[in-house]
């Protein structure tokens, strides 16, 4: 499968006629470096007559540039106590719109580093290219995949252009995945078509795929995600698929990656619907899943060393219907424990478990083991943290480590940003059963976003319900596990996926080793 990714080019001439358009994106012109002081002149000019210039895009005609034109991006001041590396992409963004509006085809993005953000041409890159994706659906009936013809990435040096470049088309291919799995809608990708779709993606890479649909299996393997795929079912083109894939690096494997993603290709709620207008938007998820096939993607183009990587994608939908679950099932999770199903809106939690579950057993046979869920999983980690922050938070065994720190730094790297979140006692004791019936209870029947420690609760279902919790500190074998939470920050609705928390993903673990 050739993915329609957006050209990415670079050149060390911010004069070079291969292009038509400069895009300007940094603090202010003062801080031009001696290489592009061709640029200070016109902009200088233009500031004797506007005031404003540095507090919103212009652009000028300017010749003996590229096309004649220069779009200028400031993105203001980026070293006060609230700012970050975000500055970049967003002005890069918004720079990237107004040239492409302007006729640019051809656009040069010159963003010279600066010196309190080591990334920051890449992170203006990734902005723009952000920007530069189409919609899987638009591909499939527009003569062009893209934008733009190409983006062009002014640098000082060769070695730089070349490592920004296969840095940027990387990073991008996976968050294309991503936004293909995750933006598109609840047809185009159902999850027989995920299936399809992943399967294409990665024949002839280094990773590898397993596909699991025979609904024997699912019911056998991983009960709690059969149960919310019972009513789905019976619609041959919404059955529940599960997407096993692996990478193994080169050379003697140093560390295990465990990752499981949540796929909920529709959302109705199920019996617990969602009533009063707040099903529209609920095709997005699906971006847990979308994450895991996205750094797989990047796993594959970069080809990291020492890495091992094992991804479950648990692609269903939660239908409503006459087989659909209800609150009060009790359901035997693959751990053996019985769930009384609380909310059959908290069918997130249910599709992931036993996956879980299934790494756990996993992880006790490899080397370094660290377990994931990935999951767009509740409305309170918005109302908590806001709409553009994943959190992520850790069992004991990976607090050791520091591991939810470790990834809030790496998010600061290229601007996909963490809030840390803690598992307490108290989320334990809200997941215990109730009466001799149950082991543990699934949910209470309120929405997340009215419940106290909404986001934090299902960490402590999903350790519980999959066994991990026979693997804490105070085991013989402690098994590292975080849970991140994307509700917040895959992307709005309108709107194009981000691609989170990809970035940050591919900066703690390819990156920066």
């Amino acid at each position: 499968m050739s993915l329609s990714v957006q050209p990415v080019q670079w050149t060390t001439d911010y004069k070079d006629p291969n292009y038509d358009g400069i895009l300007l994106v940094t603090q202010n012109i003062d801080s031009l470096p001696k290489e592009l002081e061709g640029l200070k002149d016109p902009l200088q000019d233009y500031g004797a007559v506007d005031s404003g210039l540095g507090e919103e895009v212009v652009v000028l005609k300017v010749p003996n540039l590229p096309g004649n034109r220069l779009v200028f991006a400031p993105t203001g001041p980026v070293n006060r106590d609230y700012d970050d590396v975000r500055r970049f992409s967003d002005a890069a963004g918004n720079g990237i719109k107004r040239a492409i509006k302007a006729g640019i085809q051809r656009p040069l993005l010159v963003c010279p580093p600066h010196s309190s953000y080591k990334r920051s041409t890449l992170v203006a890159a990734l902005g723009a290219l952000q920007v530069l994706y189409m919609p899987l659906e638009l591909r499939e009936v527009k003569p062009s995949p893209h934008k733009v013809a190409v983006l062009g990435v002014w640098v000082k040096e060769q070695s730089e252009g070349e490592q920004i470049t296969e840095l940027a088309s990387a990073l991008e291919s996976g968050r294309f995945v991503y936004r293909d799995i995750g933006g598109s809608d609840p047809e185009r990708m159902a999850a027989p078509r995920v299936a399809e779709y992943v399967k294409e993606l990665f024949k002839n890479s280094p990773v590898q795929v397993k596909v699991v649909s025979d609904l024997s299996t699912l019911e056998k393997e991983y009960p709690c995600l059969a149960a919310v795929n019972r009513c789905a079912n019976t619609i041959p083109r919404h059955q529940a698929r599960v997407i096993n894939l692996e990478y193994c690096g080169e050379g003697p494997i140093q560390q295990t990656l465990l990752v499981v993603g949540k796929g909920i290709t529709y959302d109705t709620g199920g019996a617990d619907i969602k009533a009063g207008g707040i099903m529209a938007g609920m095709h997005r998820d699906k971006c847990g899943s979308a994450a895991v096939a996205g750094f797989f993607q990047i796993l594959a183009k970069l080809k990291p060393k020492h890495l091992k990587a094992v991804g479950a994608m648990a692609m269903v939908r939660n239908s409503v219907g006459s087989d659909c679950y209800v609150a009060d099932e009790l359901i035997v999770s693959r751990a053996g424990r019985r769930v009384r199903v609380g909310n059959t809106d908290a069918e997130g939690r249910m599709v992931m478990v036993d996956l879980l579950c299934e790494m756990k057993e996993k992880a006790l046979n490899e080397v370094s083991p660290h377990l994931f869920t990935i999951a767009t999983l509740t409305g309170h980690a918005i109302r908590a943290m806001g709409p553009n922050y994943s959190i992520i938070m850790d069992n004991g065994a990976a607090h050791r480590s520091e591991n939810a720190l470790q990834w809030q730094r790496a998010g600061e790297v290229l601007g996909d940003l963490f809030e840390v979140s803690t598992i307490r006692r108290e989320d334990y004791d809200f997941h215990k059963g109730k009466s001799e019936y149950e082991d543990i209870l699934q949910s209470n029947n309120l929405p997340s976003s009215a419940t106290p420690r909404g986001h934090q609760t299902p960490a402590a279902f999903l350790i519980m319900a999959s066994g991990l919790d026979k693997h804490g500190v105070d085991s013989d074998r402690p098994l590292p596990y975080s849970h991140i939470d994307i509700a917040g920050s895959s992307g709005p609705f309108p709107g194009v996926p981000t691609g989170a928390p990809l970035l940050a993903m591919a900066t703690k673990y390819i990156l920066q080793p």
